[in-house]
């Protein structure tokens, strides 16, 4: 990825000469103002001494005033040549500046796009380290978080959550008789078929495999568990497309229920998965560790 530019170093942007020179111009706009007025005045008391004779006297105020203004007016002159030379370093100045905030602007609009790119990224890192890579489902990692704090929950609100486990049977003889891309697709398929069926406030996920997990928050009792188990068995069992051919899916469903079949995540999935093999033996393919033998106190 491409690293944000560094923003150029500003110029000084010490622009006290260039105030100054305009203060030394407005000065000397005033004295060739002032030299004006002395030519003006020089005149009148010229013409004056002509009107009473004295003519010496005359030329020579006439020829001293214009000495002085001579002198003030190429002081003027030297004085604006050095405005002029200072002014054009200041508008100079300005470019420098006007570029370097144009080059720090550009930098800061790289930088800020550079740090989308990678929040964008880390966002995707992070999905894709809590998701199945083949189906988009949450992966186990993720369903682990969501059962922890659902326990949490519960324990706080005296809830009840309920965990599914199970797998496609016969899956292995998809894979083997149409390969993997078929088998993909399936997973695919019922990935979408539980995605749709999944309520808002519950986790579906795939486990591994063949092997998808399900997470019930507060299902209000073991009748309402069973039916939505059952829901789950009649989306997953409608027939799938592979090559052409219809392939009926058929999975068995392992129920454990918080708090009765244990209070940590890790119990209650192995308790799920230790029902699915009981309700693989039976006719409606759903049972619930407390209907197993492994559930019973021994004696």
């Amino acid at each position: 990825m491409n690293q944000p530019k560094t923003p150029p170093k500003a110029p000084s942007g010490d622009l006290t000469s260039l105030v100054g020179a305009l203060e030394q111009s407005q000065s000397v706009r005033e004295r060739v103002e002032a030299c004006a007025d002395v030519l003006g005045s020089t005149k009148s008391d010229v013409m004056q001494n002509l009107v009473k004779g004295a003519a010496d006297k005359a030329v020579g105020l006439a020829l001293t005033n214009m000495e002085q203004v001579e002198s003030e007016v190429q002081d003027c002159a030297d004085d604006l040549h050095d405005v002029n030379d200072t002014l054009e370093q200041g508008v100079a100045e300005l470019a420098r500046m006007e570029a370097a905030l144009a080059a720090s602007q550009q930098a800061l609009a790289e930088s800020a796009a550079a740090l989308l790119v990678a929040q964008d990224a880390e966002q995707q890192a992070k999905r894709e380290a809590m998701h199945d890579a083949a189906t988009g489902l949450p992966n186990r990692e993720h369903f682990n978080l969501r059962l922890v704090h659902a326990i949490a929950q519960a324990q706080r609100h005296g809830l009840t959550l309920a965990v599914m486990f199970f797998d496609l049977d016969k899956f292995k003889a998809i894979n083997d008789g149409h390969g993997h891309a078929a088998g993909d697709s399936v997973l695919q398929q019922v990935a979408d078929r539980l995605v749709a069926h999944c309520r808002a406030e519950d986790t579906v996920c795939r486990n591994g495999g063949d092997e998808f997990l399900y997470l019930l928050i507060h299902p209000q009792g073991r009748e309402n568990i069973e039916r939505i188990a059952q829901a789950v068995r009649s989306a997953i069992g409608k027939p799938i497309e592979v090559d052409g051919q219809q392939l009926a899916i058929h999975t068995s469903i392992g129920i454990s229920v918080f708090p009765d079949d244990g209070a940590l995540p890790e119990e209650l999935v192995h308790h799920a998965d230790m029902a699915m093999y009981v309700a693989k033996k039976g006719q409606s393919g759903v049972a619930f560790f407390a209907d197993t033998p492994e559930s019973q106190p021994t004696a």
